[in-house]
């Protein structure tokens, strides 16, 4: 974000091995965003949370507050248009 204010809180179920897991934590990252990541190959119960919840399969998933994002693709496209940061903001309020 940046504003400066607080953002939201947002949560990312993925893998050690995946390589959209890793670009997806590189632009979060990069752009100073905190969140919360939920491993969910080692913990079957995780990933059926994952999939309740998203309606998806694959990882990465992405929410930010209980909006679903969906995954990296998803997530990079929302930055290159600017509604990343909007979502974010948005989120927060």
């Amino acid at each position: 974000m940046t504003d400066g204010g607080e953002q939201a809180a947002v949560t990312m179920y993925s893998n050690e091995y995946c390589s959209y897991c890793g670009a997806a934590r590189m632009l979060l990252t990069r752009k100073g965003v905190a969140y919360e990541e939920i491993l969910v190959s080692k913990d079957p119960a995780l990933r059926t949370e994952m999939v309740e919840r998203s309606g998806r399969t694959s990882v990465p998933q992405i929410f930010i507050g209980n909006t679903h994002v969906g995954g990296f693709d998803d997530l990079h496209s929302l930055d290159a248009s600017g509604e990343l940061d909007k979502l974010l903001a948005a989120e927060e309020a």
